[in-house]
């Protein structure tokens, strides 16, 4: 028994090493200078990612933000992956990419390569041009805003739960009971409202005709090859057809040099990144869409793994 506990004893202790001395090389490594792709040294293109959910766009707006002002900066090729997200931050994101065209006086193309639904397509459809793959997910333009009803569970477990307000309205989609019809109407026509900015937005960038925007905008998706016939996006291709239209676009011809900023994978995302298949995944999006749960979204739900 003895034996067995000392060799835990120091297993444990190896590990501990293990750990100190991985976040080390990892720091090394993050230490380590940029990529080539890094060095803005000459006129080029800036060449940024919006990918995954969108929560929080601070960080791609303060890196728009800081490069567009640079001269040697003549344009910004964004490629797109991404259900959508937040309303909020979409919206920040679509005015600071129309700000850089109508202030900076940069072109800015958009690449969309899988998926570039809701809150995603809002964003891009400040830019100048639209890129697609035929088979990307695009368009979902509208609004969701999900509750839970929990009163039954709190019931079976004998738990109360209450609040006191300042106004009828306070607790909409509190979890502890029904949502009353009255409530259900407020909530409708915010999400409307919202929706009519969203429609506004596609209106003005895509040049857009009424009739065939209202008969698309009800949340549904449309492939890539779609988007581009009923207008939604400007071209079938890929991201070499994009970079090399918008380097002719800017004068630096068909093989323009890229300006990507680096962007290192931290330890921590380096420790945790799993496939889908692994039980964190599966945690980690139940507890990420619990944060979204009473939030109005720009969102694709079905990319999430919602339920409908």
């Amino acid at each position: 028994m003895l034996k067995t506990l000392t060799q835990l004893v120091k297993l444990l202790i190896f590990l501990v090493i293990l750990i100190g001395v991985s976040m080390m090389v990892a720091g090394t490594f993050n230490a380590v200078g940029p990529s080539q792709k890094s060095f803005l040294t000459e006129p080029s293109i800036l060449s940024m990612e919006l990918d995954g959910v969108i929560i929080d766009g601070k960080e791609f707006i303060d890196n728009l933000a800081k490069y567009r002002k640079k001269d040697q900066i003549k344009g910004i090729l964004i490629t797109l992956n991404s259900p959508g997200g937040v309303v909020g931050p979409s919206q920040e994101i679509y005015a600071e990419i129309k700000r850089t065209r109508e202030e900076f006086g940069k072109p800015v193309y958009v690449y969309c390569r899988s998926v570039a639904a809701s809150g995603a397509y809002y964003a891009a459809v400040g830019s100048d041009r639209i890129f697609t793959t035929p088979g990307c997910l695009m368009g979902s333009i509208g609004v969701i805003m999900e509750f839970v009803n929990l009163e039954k569970l709190y019931d079976w477990a004998k738990v109360e739960r209450f609040a006191l307000t300042t106004g009828k309205f306070k607790d909409t989609g509190a979890e502890y009971r029904p949502m009353k019809p009255d409530e259900k109407v407020y909530l409708q026509s915010q999400l409307d409202e919202v929706l009519s900015q969203f429609k506004q937005a596609v209106r003005e960038g895509r040049k857009m005709r009424d009739d065939v925007l209202d008969a698309n905008a009800d949340g549904r998706v449309m492939s890539g090859a779609k988007a581009v016939e009923l207008g939604f996006a400007d071209e079938v291709g890929t991201w070499e057809d994009a970079r090399q239209a918008l380097g002719e676009k800017v004068g630096l011809g068909k093989d323009p040099k890229i300006f990507e900023p680096k962007k290192p994978m931290s330890f921590m995302e380096r420790l945790f990144e799993q496939d889908d298949s692994m039980p964190f995944e599966s945690t980690f999006k139940e507890i990420f869409q619990t944060q979204l749960r009473g939030k109005p979204l720009f969102i694709f739900p079905g990319f999430l793994g919602y339920s409908k």
